[in-house]
């Protein structure tokens, strides 16, 4: 026996320092390939700032406390049965790794009262991820979501997870039943493993063959957990290791803005994410992070209409194409790279096409739905960059619109001295004619040449009047916003536009910059004040609000029948304003408000963000008829909208219906429904 225990000690000594040695190399790789791509982005002090404390935080509430994950219910649920459930057995097989080495090691002659108490516990937990284990080949042997990664990876990972819980209980069974050591005795302290030992009569056994089956648990339980170690850093499950960091150093507020290209360095040799190389550091700790759960594909529009798009996959290839060109981005022995020999990322055979790439319309569901908190629309905004700057490939419907959008400032190409005839009845100020004006209204393009947004613009200034509100307009002064050059990649024309309204607004200075179209909402709130205008803009849903509650803006309920509302993407997600649209709508309506199934963040877009109103979409269905056969099915007598892309959208799609549903823009019904 003494001769046996001497070759176990030599033999896990080995084992543990194979395994480990080999698991630590790989991490250092990963960590290497990640800090040798180029991408600019703030270095990890500057992403955490002042905000260590909130981040600690994080860490408590979106791992220990699971709370992105059990957003989808069952699977959030087995999802934190198998995560507390591994994590409370590890020190027990920590332990037992010891002991394979040192075999007088036990810690349970040290702290007794705490060592059992923890046994207790960690026996029922372990027994819980096999609970969390069976739903989850339930759901990929019976459900089979058509989201959800069916892999031989996955189904290794759920393999080595459920023999080391089984092993784990089965190691519990027999050390139970074995004799008591040292006085120190296993009889109570494993409440699960004991029926094992009842069920498997291991309870039975003589000492000699409760010492085997020991052993070959032992063994069993080691070796798994080594293979596993192993086989984590090249696997999908990578992200055990890269998850909690990622959340660590998440986007802590809910807005942001497109990274902002410096397109005057004259040294620059490209722009925007052209190969893995330029990628940053919080990229690829994105990529190692995935989980690939599919909740982003789930929840996608263009994925969700038969766009080949899928946000999970994006991520996975980038992943894949990452780490099969690292060789050549990690340096030698001698210090030297071959960076310059990096194949692009979109190029013949690449799983990335033009069609993944421009079906996005940038709703932002992706980020918004991942449990590790992934950005992956960071990807698709300098990747359609590079596209556009460096490749001059694009959408052939998007020429004419750059071409409008440089020769007349607005997508549609219309004649920039009519961009304020539709105020032309409604005596509405310039700000040109009244430079001391405190409220700019922000019209956008839409608002002032698309026939369907002119009259939600009217709509806005009748009310804005009504309420007494001092307001001016830029009228020909104004130009696009630059949303749409910018999320359509075309970074230069999207700075061009913004300089020159920063350029105009800065000569007025106003207290607040008034807008009704979300895109111009979140353009001037969250990325002008890069540019040089930080000024207080607000959206006139949140605006109203205030009117209302002011007593400035008395409201006279109106049936406009059973309403529902459609959330805009850029309002929503990408700004956190659910609950003003809705105030305005129950105070405006006696006919009431019914939600359709996929509102407030998990809301499906209308089709047009990220330029798509402007592209053609040839492949599956058309998102906005979708979207408005969701309107439909509630039974609603009218759809409510806070965007005239939406609405326009909205409508568009409402005509290919059974049921011609009349839209509305909140400003048309709260101008309805005021005096």
């Amino acid at each position: 026996m003494e001769k046996y225990l001497i070759f176990k000690s030599v033999l896990m000594l080995i084992a543990l320092g194979g395994a480990f040695g080999y698991f630590f190399m790989k991490v250092a790789r990963l960590y290497n390939i990640m800090m040798a791509v180029d991408g600019e982005g703030p270095t990890a002090k500057e992403v955490i700032g002042d905000g260590m404390g909130d981040r600690i935080k994080v860490l408590f509430t979106d791992v220990l406390g699971q709370a992105n994950v059990r957003r989808k219910l069952a699977p959030g649920i087995a999802h934190t049965l198998i995560f507390f459930g591994f994590l409370a057995i590890q020190p027990h097989s920590l332990e037992l790794m010891f002991r394979g080495v040192i075999p007088s090691l036990h810690v349970g002659h040290i702290l007794p009262g705490l060592y059992t108490a923890y046994l207790f516990i960690a026996d029922i937990l372990g027994f819980f991820v096999l609970v969390g284990f069976a739903y989850a080949l339930y759901r990929r042997l019976v459900m089979k979501p058509e989201y959800l990664t069916m892999g031989r990876d996955a189904n290794l990972i759920i393999m080595f997870t459920s023999v080391i819980v089984l092993s784990f209980h089965f190691i519990n069974a027999f050390i139970m039943v074995m004799p008591a050591e040292d006085g120190f005795s296993y009889a109570n302290a494993f409440p699960v493993s004991g029926i094992f030992a009842s069920v498997f009569g291991i309870t039975s056994l003589s000492p000699a063959q409760l010492a085997v089956g020991y052993e070959i648990f032992y063994y069993i339980h080691i070796g798994t957990i080594l293979g596993f170690l192993i086989y984590i850093p090249s696997s999908k499950h990578l992200h055990l290791l890269a998850a909690v960091p990622n959340v660590f150093f998440k986007r802590l507020e809910t807005e942001k803005a497109i990274i902002k290209t410096d397109i005057e360095d004259e040294e620059a040799e490209t722009f925007g994410l052209g190969k893995c190389s330029e990628f940053n550091w919080h990229n690829v700790l994105n990529l190692y992070a995935c989980t690939e759960c599919g909740r982003c594909e789930e929840l996608c529009p263009a994925s969700g209409t038969g766009k080949p798009l899928s946000p999970k996959k994006i991520i996975h290839d980038f992943k894949v194409d990452l780490l099969d060109q690292a060789d050549l981005l990690l340096p030698d022995k001698e210090g030297n790279d071959k960076k310059d020999e990096i194949e692009a990322l979109m190029r013949e055979g690449s799983e990335v096409t033009d069609d993944v790439l421009w079906s996005c319309t940038t709703c932002r569901s992706c980020e918004n739905i991942c449990p590790v908190s992934n950005e992956h629309l960071d990807f698709v905004f300098e990747m359609r960059k590079h596209q556009v700057l460096m490749e001059a490939n694009f959408p052939q419907e998007m020429q004419e619109t750059f071409n409008n959008m440089e020769n007349q400032a607005n997508p549609w190409g219309f004649s920039a001295d009519t961009r304020a005839d539709w105020a032309k009845d409604l005596d509405v100020p310039l700000m040109m004619d009244k430079p001391d004006t405190k409220v700019l209204y922000f019209v956008g393009c839409a608002g002032s040449f698309d026939d369907r947004g002119k009259k939600i613009s009217q709509a806005t200034a009748r009310v804005l009047k009504k309420a007494g509100v001092d307001f001016g307009i830029l009228g020909p002064e104004e130009a696009c916003n630059g949303d749409m050059a910018r999320r359509a990649g075309n970074e230069y024309l999207g700075q061009m536009m913004i300089m020159q309204n920063v350029e105009t607004i800065n000569q007025y200075k106003p207290e607040i910059i008034l807008t009704g179209c979300p895109h111009c909402y979140n353009t001037l709130k969250n990325e002008y004040p890069e540019f040089g205008a930080d000024y207080k803009v607000v959206h006139y849903a949140d605006y109203f609000n205030t009117l209302i509650k002011e007593g400035k803006l008395k409201v006279n309920a109106k049936d406009f029948g059973k309403l529902t509302f459609h959330d805009s993407c850029y309002l929503g997600r990408w700004n956190d304003m659910y609950d003003s649209p809705r105030q305005l709508l129950k105070a405006a309506n006696t006919g009431g408000l019914v939600e359709m199934d996929r509102n407030m963040e998990k809301g499906m877009c209308c089709g047009a963000g990220g330029a798509r109103m402007f592209m053609e979409e040839t492949i599956g269905e058309r998102i906005n008829n979708v979207r408005a056969q969701q309107a439909v099915d509630t039974g609603a007598e009218t759809v409510a909208a806070s965007c005239p892309f939406c609405a326009t959208m909205l409508n568009d799609g409402i005509m290919e219906t059974e049921k011609k549903v009349p839209v509305k823009d909140i400003a048309e019904i709260i101008d309805e429904a005021t005096e």
